[in-house]
């Protein structure tokens, strides 16, 4: 992204040369620019931190379908805000669409998996929920690309990049009108069971669909005998004090391991590192990234959730820790740019193989019917305050820290680690009432235990 037209240095007759500029007026530009682009980087999290508690909302009232054709609305409003930037004050306008694109973000975050979630077989909830990790990732990946100086990422034609986010809008918005409506929407919502049926026919592609109704019919009526559960009883009831905490603990570890700062900061920081071109360098993180998320589909069914997790936060621990020695060290030994840039793309790899992915499944495997949709809703909130955080402070805190700066990131991984060991239970293959069960032995607690809904694996796919 680039602020070339809002920040160039004036040269107009009467104004100040660069050469007449003091070192104070320098300063201050410099603190300018960096605000900017800090602001740049972190509204988009703002509009997704906002969003996150309206997604589930939406979709129960609109249905699964029209939620996502109005939220694509504001992803177009984004990218023209965006694509106009050059016309005008390229900061404000900036800004202003990546924070709307942000709120696009934080809906679709809650809409996309609830559909998926709704409409695929039980058999390959968690696969195909893992399946739309991958579809961001390589989007990523796909938009790092095209940011290449030689394609659209220059000065002419950054306002171009930029406004591309419409592109994915307006196909999804065509799409969206061949997809059948969420029978689980149409059935348990709005008791719709013919157009239910309907929409199974054609998602199964059979006219047999008896086992989908039937296990509809039994979770509408297990919802029906628990009550929803409030964002504050999550952590005033001792049911789910603990089980909330630990989860929020999770997202929180996700967001602040570093893994976001690499992401936004990656070019520069490679630069530093010594890379010629930093940027293809940033390509290959979002390549490793793309490759490693595939890999977690097919983990993710196999292992268990707690050991995937701390495998991943003990690997990011020790790249860490290379990659800050590399930094320290790149003046004095040339060849420890490689170090660092080995430990960037081993630190992406062990995110994806846990920490990326498995907040989200044992978030949704942590709470029953009930309570499950304010859990979600809570913790996307604070794995998007979390982001936000990140994206606002990063490069502060690397102007204090400098080279040093991911042993901090180390330490705060160290302390997540421990955490996740001693107080996250393993919850792959097993009912709510057994996880419930493994909290109260967590926190020692002798109170016996309450009657509990049966829960189903449902991977990332919940109603946010």
């Amino acid at each position: 992204m680039h602020l070339n037209s809002t920040e160039e240095l004036p040269t107009s007759p009467g104004d100040p040369t660069p050469g007449s500029w003091t070192e104070e007026e320098t300063m201050t530009s410099a603190s300018l620019i960096t605000m900017f682009w800090s602001l740049s980087v972190s509204s988009f999290a703002v509009g997704g931190m906002i969003a996150s508690f309206f997604g589930g909302l939406l979709g129960d009232k609109l249905g699964r379908i029209k939620a996502l054709l109005v939220a694509n609305i504001l992803s177009l409003v984004g990218a023209l805000l965006m694509g106009f930037s050059k016309l005008g004050p390229s900061h404000i306008l900036i800004i202003s669409g990546r924070g709307i694109s942000g709120l696009y973000c934080g809906l679709i975050s809650g809409l996309v998996p609830m559909y998926i979630g709704e409409i695929a077989p039980i058999t390959l909830r968690g696969a195909i929920g893992a399946l739309h990790q991958l579809a961001v990732v390589t989007g990523i990946l796909i938009s790092q690309i095209v940011g290449l100086d030689f394609i659209l990422g220059n000065h002419e034609l950054w306002h171009i990049l930029l406004s591309l986010s419409a592109v994915p809008a307006i196909l999804q918005c065509l799409l969206l009108f061949f997809c059948p409506e969420s029978p689980r929407y149409l059935y348990i919502k709005l008791d719709e069971e013919a157009k239910a049926k309907k929409s199974l026919k054609r998602l199964r592609g059979s006219d047999d669909v008896t086992k989908d109704i039937t296990e509809m019919r039994k979770e509408r009526e297990e919802g029906s005998n628990e009550k929803k559960v409030s964002i504050i009883q999550l952590f005033t009831s001792s049911s789910y004090r603990q089980p909330i905490l630990v989860a929020l603990m999770l997202h929180v570890a996700q967001q602040f391991s570093g893994i976001n700062a690499i992401f936004y900061y990656s070019t520069s920081i490679f630069q530093t590192a010594g890379i010629s071109q930093p940027v293809y360098a940033t390509i290959g993180v979002g390549a490793v990234n793309t490759v490693f998320t595939a890999v977690s589909v097919f983990l993710v069914e196999k292992a268990g959730r707690r050991s995937l997790f701390l495998t991943g936060m003990s690997g990011m621990f020790v790249c860490a820790i290379f990659m800050s020695v590399g930094l320290v060290l790149l003046n004095k030994l040339p060849w420890m740019s490689y170090v660092s840039m080995t430990a960037i793309f081993l630190f992406v790899s062990f995110f994806e193989i846990g920490p990326g992915p498995i907040p989200w499944f044992m978030v949704a495997e942590f709470f029953s019917q009930g309570p499950r949709p304010a859990a979600l809703a809570i913790a996307a909130f604070s794995n998007w305050a979390g982001n936000f955080i990140i994206a606002l402070c990063f490069q502060y805190i690397v102007d204090f820290c400098g080279p040093y700066v991911f042993f901090l990131f180390a330490g705060v991984v160290l302390a997540f680690t421990l955490f996740t060991f001693f107080k996250v239970p393993e919850t792959k293959g097993k009912s709510f009432e057994e996880i419930a069960a493994e909290f109260r032995k967590k926190r020692g607690s002798a109170e016996m235990p309450k009657p509990a809904v049966e829960m189903e694996f449902l991977g990332p796919t919940e109603n946010i």
